[in-house]
């Protein structure tokens, strides 16, 4: 008995749902035989009585819509100066590339539009000397470096133009640090095209390497491997190829197999172990794990129409969110090993982008997206036993 009723021979689900009643019996005396639990297999036979708050874990998080930008766009990517974190978008459509910002007095977002150009694609940022670097990647005009001209606010100006008469159809851009040296990749996907690696000269960006041509590159991700620089270019007509950094150059290692067509590779590092996401627009995800000589697979994720597999860092929590174009987005979350754990789909419209972004305690993703409203979600923590 317990105030008067008998709790024997419930079938108790001792969930979240029940951590209320696990409460209230630990603060009042219990009888003999208060009933035992029916499930979660966990806790299959366990009497009530033996339960405690604590066997609970109700805290669960998740990723709530917060603000509709008026915008499409095709890039995300966040960068942080002087304690400033912001995200830079790339607008093909407009023409132009946009800071996200906070602002303050309105309590939401605002992208004002910094460089103005012709379709750009990528809009990537990094943080040179102190200043603020935006490197515009474009269809059509040529593709440029941007510096701020100053802080928070200032105007940005024209530093110079990038790879004349190599670059003509940038699909992708990347930056890394190697031997103390700013290493910039850009991946041309035209048909006559070559994918160039530049190299910071204290001026501007200058040719370094070419990769190779005329195989379509949409993208590159720079990483390491057995404690080596790497680089993992994708395109549209051949496997990946893994590149291995010398010293001085990047020279070809291996490909990836049977993983045809592959459309970008985003990284992500577990207990020493590195990880591989790989998107293709027809076919399903995969991931993939660095075995010493090559990736293997690991877990293949169910796509429709994926641009994006993107591993992020949120509120101190790992996640990896695929982008759909023909299904909800979802978000999974990174479990033990490496294997992707469902968590929640998202509602965003021909995603091609997710960046992270922390202000203080709060914490928002934003999602590019091609043809619809670019969106941002706040990441909040909901419990399930209130």
């Amino acid at each position: 008995m317990a105030g008067g009723r008998d709790l024997r021979g419930n079938p108790f689900q001792c969930d979240c749902r029940l951590r209320w009643l696990v409460t209230w019996l630990g603060s009042a005396t219990p009888p003999a035989e208060s009933g035992r639990c029916r499930g979660p297999p966990h806790h299959q036979g366990t009497p009530l009585a033996q339960l405690q708050p604590r066997d609970f874990h109700c805290l669960v998080s998740e990723l709530r819509p917060f603000q509709s930008l008026p915008f499409s766009s095709l890039a995300a990517e966040p960068f942080a100066l002087g304690g400033h974190p912001g995200v830079a978008l790339a607008q093909p459509f407009a023409g132009a590339c946009a800071l996200l910002e906070w602002d303050q007095l309105a309590g939401r977002f605002r992208a004002p539009t910094i460089i103005n150009g012709s379709s750009p694609v990528a809009c990537h940022p990094l943080q040179l000397g102190g200043a603020l670097v935006v490197v515009v990647a474009q269809l059509g005009g040529g593709s440029a470096v941007w510096r701020r001209a100053g802080g928070p606010g200032s105007r940005f100006v024209r530093l110079q133009a990038l790879g004349s008469g190599r670059l003509r159809r940038p699909h992708a851009v990347a930056s890394a640090r190697l031997g103390g040296h700013w290493y910039l990749g850009v991946a041309d996907s035209s048909k006559g095209g070559t994918s160039t690696l530049f190299r910071w000269g204290g001026r501007g960006f200058y040719p370094h390497q070419a990769l190779r041509p005329w195989h379509r590159d949409t993208h590159l991700e720079f990483l390491e491997l057995g404690g080596r620089p790497a680089l993992v270019v994708c395109s549209g007509t051949r496997r990946p190829l893994v590149y291995r950094w010398s010293g001085a150059a990047f020279a070809p290692h291996t490909d990836i197999p049977h993983v045809p067509d592959v459309y970008a590779a985003k990284h992500f590092r577990l207990r020493g172990h590195v990880f591989l996401c790989l998107t293709r627009f027809l076919g399903d995800a995969k991931v993939m794990r660095w075995e010493g000589s090559m990736f293997r697979e690991v877990q293949q994720v169910p796509a429709r129409g994926s641009l994006v597999f993107q591993p992020l860092a949120l509120a101190g929590q790992r996640y990896v969110i695929l982008g759909n174009d023909y299904a909800p987005s979802r978000v999974y979350r990174l479990g033990p090993g490496g294997h992707l754990e469902p968590a929640q789909e998202l509602l965003a419209p021909t995603p091609r982008a997710f960046a992270p972004l922390s202000l203080g305690h709060r914490h928002f993703l934003v999602a590019s997206s091609f043809k619809g409203a670019t969106q941002i979600y706040r990441h909040v923590t909901v419990d399930l036993g209130a």
